[in-house]
C-alpha cells in the first residue's frame, strides 16, 4: 500500500488537534470549577446547562467531534478494515453529545454518550487485526490493550462510584491511541510498515 499523501498526513494531523482539544477543556475547566470534581464528576457536567464556562467545554466537544473524522479519513487509508468507520462515529457521536447538553436533553445525551463510548473502544480493537497479518505485533498488542481497557472503564463509569476517574481513563485508554497513530501516520505517512502490505 501506498504511503499517505501529505494531504492524508494533515488530516492524520487532526487526531492530535481534537484529542488536545477535547483533553485540554475538561482539564482546565476541571480545576476552576469550584466544587467540581474530576475523579466523581463527568465531563459533561462542565457542559450542562448553566454550569460556567460551559461554551468552552462545547468548544471542545465540537473540536474532536470535527477533528476525529478527519484524523478517520487517513486512518482508512493507513489501516484498511473498519476501524476508520468506529472513528467516524465517535465523532459524529461527540457533536450529539454537544447538542444535547445535561440540563436539556439528558436521554438523548446518554444515547449519543453511550455511541461515542462504544465506538471508541471499537476503533482499536478493529485495527488489531489488521496490525497482526502486516506482522505489526507491537501495535496490534497496544490497540487490543486501548480497546479492551477502554471499555472495561467506561462501561464502569456508568455504575461505579468515582466515574470521573473511570471515564477519563477509559476516554484516555483510546485517546492516547489516537495520539500515538496520528503522530506516526503524520510524520512517516505510515502505520503498516514499509511494504503496508495487509493479508486479506
Amino acid at each position: 500500500m501506498a504511503a499517505l499523501t501529505d494531504r492524508e498526513r494533515r488530516l492524520a494531523a487532526c487526531g492530535l488537534v481534537g484529542v488536545g482539544a477535547f483533553v485540554g477543556a475538561w482539564a482546565v475547566l476541571g480545576s476552576i470549577r469550584p466544587g467540581y470534581s474530576p475523579i466523581d464528576d463527568a465531563i459533561s457536567r462542565l457542559a450542562a446547562i448553566g454550569a460556567p464556562h460551559r461554551w468552552w467545554m462545547e468548544a471542545g466537544f465540537v473540536a474532536f467531534g470535527i477533528a476525529i473524522p478527519l484524523y478517520a479519513r487517513a486512518l482508512r487509508v493507513a489501516v484498511p478494515g473498519w476501524a476508520w468507520v468506529a472513528a467516524t462515529v465517535t465523532g459524529l457521536a461527540t457533536l450529539g453529545v454537544a447538542a444535547a447538553p445535561l440540563g436539556r436533553a439528558d436521554g438523548l445525551h446518554a444515547v449519543f454518550a453511550t455511541i461515542g463510548y462504544a465506538s471508541l473502544a471499537a476503533a482499536p480493537l478493529l485495527a488489531a487485526p489488521r496490525f497482526r497479518s502486516a506482522g505489526r505485533r507491537r501495535w496490534a498488542v497496544a490497540s487490543v490493550a486501548a480497546g479492551a481497557v477502554s471499555a472495561l472503564l467506561l462501561a464502569a463509569s456508568t455504575v461505579a462510584p468515582h466515574h470521573g476517574f473511570t471515564q477519563r481513563a477509559g476516554l484516555g485508554a483510546v485517546d492516547a491511541w489516537i495520539v500515538a497513530t496520528a503522530w506516526v501516520m503524520w510524520r512517516t505517512g505510515r502505520l503498516l510498515g514499509p511494504s503496508g502490505a495487509v493479508s486479506s
